[in-house]
């Protein structure tokens, strides 16, 4: 076994950070942590667009889909807010475009993807569900995205259903949410259920196992301690809830 020890700072990131109006962004994005998505002018955390543009590759799908958005400062954030506002009015505004500081886009792990054709509608893209559209959506799962604002669960994610917004959650844990039919705030609240002492949450995800656990943070301090088996790779990824996850692979 090994023992590792986490700062608060390492524990403001991660795949599963939940960002919403009840859970703004803890710290704004580095720099560094950003890339082009395919040399675009669309900006993600570089892991996710590493993953995605494999996904463009492999679909062969990189003339039919557009980047829309991708990571958004807390300026910009505020711009496109008022800008709605204006335009479209507080109700369209309220269930289509987050408040500033409480976006996904201000991550780096969400885009908005469109079919590409125009015109392009930079707040409600087009993305149909047939087509090259429902095949990146077959194939997201195992590459770790979801789409991150379904039909009927407007209720617990603040905003409407928008089915061009996608988001890096990894594996196992976007083929866990599609399967058990969760969103992210739901998915974070059902891993809380399977706590570092244990048991833990064993499952089985495209030929691999792995185990997933929920670790609260120290409250004085923000960090964690972690007892780990020290032959197993394992990710930590902060929640922006009061503790982290921590996937196994076994």
């Amino acid at each position: 076994m090994k023992t590792i020890m986490l700062t608060q700072d390492s524990l403001l990131r991660g795949s599963l950070l939940l960002i919403n109006a009840r859970h703004p962004l803890p710290q704004s994005v580095a720099p560094d942590r950003l890339t082009p998505f395919f040399g675009s002018g669309v900006l993600l955390e570089r892991r996710t667009a590493l993953v995605l543009e494999n996904l463009f590759t492999a679909l062969g799908c990189g003339a039919s889909l557009i980047p829309v958005s991708g990571y958004r400062t807390l300026t910009e954030q505020k711009q496109i807010y008022a800008s709605s506002l204006e335009r479209h009015g507080e109700e369209f505004t309220r269930d289509y475009v987050a408040l500033p500081d409480c976006s996904e886009h201000q991550t780096g792990l969400a885009i908005d993807l469109a079919l590409n054709r125009e015109p392009v509608d930079f707040i409600r893209p087009y993305f149909p569900e047939d087509g090259v559209c429902g095949r990146f959506r077959e194939k997201m799962i195992s590459y770790g995205f979801i789409q991150r604002y379904p039909e009927h669960k407007e209720d617990i994610t603040g905003i409407a259903a928008e089915p061009w917004h996608f988001r890096y959650v990894g594996i196992p844990h976007a083929a866990v949410m599609k399967e058990r039919d969760l969103c992210l705030e739901e998915y974070i609240d059902y891993l809380s259920r399977y706590p570092a002492e244990g048991p833990h949450l064993e499952i089985e995800i495209q030929n691999k196992s792995f185990e997933i656990f929920y670790q609260r943070v120290n409250t004085a301090d923000g960090s964690v301690s972690l007892t780990l088996p020290s032959s197993l790779p394992f990710q930590v990824s902060g929640t922006n809830t009061g503790g982290c996850v921590v996937t196994l692979w076994r």
